[in-house]
């Protein structure tokens, strides 16, 4: 890059292997789905086992990535000030800067998440908890979590003042059956339940609770519905499990 330009070319350091292979249900913020499971594998010339040396004495981390699934603008004036947080029910417009939205000038996004494994046999791939990052993020950079610097209890959080409300989620006979016959069933059962909490569904959807989302977790096709109870509490109904190739 040369002075004058405001262009910067980045590369990718490693790539996001997770349990999300769509970006619908992903959790909204990292942390909220702690039985979510990725793994950064690190690409050529950086899978340098050199290169995180030390990381092992920090428990969380900073990850710069790139929101490669969302559009962006080739002309730098083609780009809109306002978004729709799904927080305020898709609905109020805020400004981009104001919020966490994946659609953004250059789509940089920052994600913090905990680090469980560093495995240097070949190459470099770290293993990671509670990730909110679709399978095949290209990352840009990692820094370690500094909670005496970055934890401010203080700090205000203008319109998410505080986690998002939670659905209860229940998993039909047959859902459960499925997941009962998993190597991976323990896992999958919470992972279902923290991701579907969060209530996956368009922040500006209309309201018709008798429409079956589906949702992709690991090699599964989940696929659910929202019951209305009489206490006007809503539930979240697992009513079966597919393949994610949609064969039974």
């Amino acid at each position: 890059m040369n002075e004058s330009s405001d262009v910067f070319h980045l590369r990718t350091i490693g790539v996001i292997e997770s349990d999300f292979p769509d970006k619908f249900g992903i959790p909204r913020q990292p942390g909220l789905a702690t039985a979510a499971r990725a793994s950064l594998v690190m690409v050529p010339p950086f899978a340098d086992p050199l290169a995180v040396r030390g990381l092992e004495a920090f428990s969380h981390l900073w990850l710069t990535f790139v929101f490669h699934l969302s559009p962006t603008p080739h002309d730098p004036s083609d780009w809109t000030p306002l978004v729709r947080p799904p927080r305020l029910g898709g609905n109020t417009r805020m400004g981009v800067f104001a919020s966490r939205s994946t659609h953004r000038p250059n789509r940089l996004g920052l994600s913090l998440v905990e680090l469980v494994e560093i495995d240097t046999s070949r190459g470099v791939r770290l293993g990671l908890r509670g990730a909110d990052l679709v399978d095949g993020t290209p990352v840009l950079d990692i820094k370690p979590y500094l909670p005496w610097a970055e934890s401010r209890p203080e700090a205000r959080a203008g319109f998410a003042p505080e986690p998002p409300p939670t659905l209860a989620v229940s998993l039909s006979p047959e859902a459960e059956a499925v997941v009962d016959q998993r190597s991976d069933a323990d896992s999958l059962r919470d992972l279902i339940h923290q991701v579907l909490a969060q209530d996956p569904r368009p922040a500006y959807r209309s309201g018709a609770e008798a429409r079956i989302y589906g949702v992709r977790l690991r090699d599964l096709d989940v696929r659910f519905q929202v019951l209305q109870e009489r206490a006007g509490a809503a539930t979240l109904r697992v009513v079966e499990i597919l393949p994610a190739d949609g064969r039974t």
